[in-house]
């Protein structure tokens, strides 16, 4: 793409963005279709058929007890990353397809979709633009019940100012990794160096309402001579929250991308603080009972919070970080937050050149289980985290994607999905199976009692038609059972939002549209 196109995009995403800022309470807006791109109508809506449940194998995932219910409360579903649940998914039986539609300006992506269990509502974390804001949605019509704007990206002016939309599409900041605790309040760190806890309820008028019932300063203990619009070029250190989390203890654990990671005790507000010195983190991170569980564009960390509260290493694991970035990642380092899985293991990706090696490491010890290379030679890379459980994981193949804008028409990725068990007794792994399906950039899920992992795919057309599948594959098998078109066209790329399954039976993806809601209708 020629340089003054390039610029004249940036700048009309953005300014769709500025001129939609406004009050932190929005007027609600109500659904309505996402509008198709070309070829629809030359396009299967629906392939395959129902799917007959067969549940995975294994022990419940446990619920951390200052989080919210497993599967209810973060991106990764709960506090182990495992990214499944315990409810049914979609089964593909005569289902149909919700999306919505914004207005004034660029539409929003939801990066993350988490579900509050006294009101069944939704709360997310969307973009639109350079705005970020806190959504309560109506998870059946998909219709805004209330908004609540966050600070913008420092990353976003610098974008403008160095004409690199890289600058917004690496910038893990903002709010998108955070967890609704057990009172269905959103925990969230934003890019302004607040750590803030909101609740929703109705006000006197009956309308819904986003509520501050914490707000702790992290700018007191992190450099933030960030990046403004009057000082678009600072000199001094600007190093955000990446992500927040509880351990099982209580405290509010935090990362920021220049390797700063620490804890907050919300019953106290002290806060403790270490770095990983010449490392950066631009992933989430996993909490068990045993630990909090980190990984750095270097190494892979087991840690736990010590007397006073202060992070503290129990073992540290280098890995195979490659000679650079691949094009399917957003750094030189593993593209995985941890996950844990089973009854004791930890498990990431590397970034080795040749071939990508899924590795397991056992959680207490950080002894290696097994390093095994997936994917074809050359062309493997992954930015999402590991699907766990059971003894099961389940990796996919993001390389060639980077965004949406550089994703040609007709284009797809690399693809492939690979599970990947743990052998009986620890005694190293081995590929189940293989998948053909391309799913370029979502964060897959799995339904527990369905027995299926859901994919967002595209297959690449010489007609240039860009048709996006929600995709049901059985666990067991690799075989895929279902796909449902949600829509054909740039406005229904993903664009590295996650598949969330809702405790309705629902599959939702963040869009650069918006929302879309894949539901069985019998």
């Amino acid at each position: 793409m020629r340089r003054p196109l390039f610029a004249a995009l940036l700048t009309m995403t953005l300014s769709a963005g500025l001129l939609s800022a406004g009050t932190a309470a929005a007027a609600p807006a109500a659904a309505g279709p996402l509008p198709d791109g070309p070829g629809r109508g030359f396009v299967p809506a629906y392939v395959g058929g129902p799917a007959t449940p067969r549940p995975m194998k294994g022990r419940p995932v446990p619920a951390n007890p200052h989080q919210g219910p497993v599967g209810w409360s973060s991106m990764h579903a709960d506090s182990y990353a495992s990214d499944t649940y315990p409810f049914l998914g979609p089964l593909g039986r005569n289902p149909e397809v919700l999306n919505e539609a914004k207005g004034g300006g660029l539409p929003g992506l939801c990066s993350t979709v988490t579900f509050a269990r006294r009101t069944g509502l939704i709360v997310a974390q969307c973009t639109r633009g350079q705005n970020f804001m806190l959504r309560l949605i109506d998870p059946e019509t998909l219709k805004d019940l209330a908004t609540f704007e966050l600070p913008p990206r420092p990353s976003t002016v610098r974008a403008v100012f160095s004409l690199s939309l890289d600058e917004i599409f690496t910038d893990t900041s903002g709010g998108a990794y955070y967890y609704l605790d057990l009172q269905d309040r959103a925990v969230i760190a934003d890019s302004a160096f607040h750590l803030r806890r909101f609740a929703h309820e109705r006000g006197p008028d009956g309308k819904w309402r986003f509520r501050v019932t914490d707000d702790w300063d992290l700018s007191g203990h992190l450099p933030h001579d960030c990046a403004t619009w009057t000082n678009p070029w600072p000199r001094g250190e600007c190093d955000p929250v990446t992500s927040v989390g509880p351990d099982w203890n209580g405290l509010i654990w935090w990362v920021t991308r220049n390797g700063r990671i620490g804890t907050l005790d919300p019953r106290s507000g002290a806060v403790r603080m270490t770095r990983l010195q010449g490392e950066n983190i631009q992933n989430s991170f996993a909490t068990s009972e045993d630990g909090v569980s980190i990984v750095s564009d270097h190494a892979l960390y087991q840690m736990r919070a010590g007397a006073g509260g202060t992070p503290e290493i129990i073992w540290r694991e280098p890995y195979d970080r490659g000679s650079g970035r691949k094009p399917g990642q957003i750094d030189q380092g593993s593209g995985t937050t941890p996950t844990f899985f089973g009854d004791r293991y930890v498990a990431i990706t590397d970034n080795a050149d040749d071939r990508m090696n899924v590795i397991v490491r056992r959680r207490t010890d950080g002894r290696l289980i097994c390093r095994i290379p997936v994917f074809g030679s050359g062309a493997s890379a992954t930015d999402n985290t590991l699907v766990g459980y059971g003894n099961s994981l389940f990796v996919e193949n993001n390389y060639g994607y980077r965004n949406f804008f550089e994703l040609p028409p007709g284009g797809s990725a690399v693809g492939g999905v690979s599970r990947v068990d743990v052998k009986p007794g620890g005694k190293g792994c081995e590929t189940v199976w293989t998948s053909r399906e391309r799913s370029l950039s979502t964060v897959p899920k799995a339904s527990v009692p369905a027995g299926l992992l859901y994919l967002y795919t595209k297959e690449p057309r010489k007609d240039f038609i860009d048709a996006w599948y929600l995709t049901a594959v059985d666990v067991h098998t690799g075989r895929t059972v279902y796909k449902v078109l949600t829509g054909t066209g740039k406005w229904f790329d993903n664009n590295w939002a996650p598949v969330t399954l809702g405790p309705n039976g629902t599959a939702y993806v963040g869009v650069v549209g918006g929302l879309v809601a894949v539901r069985d209708r019998e």
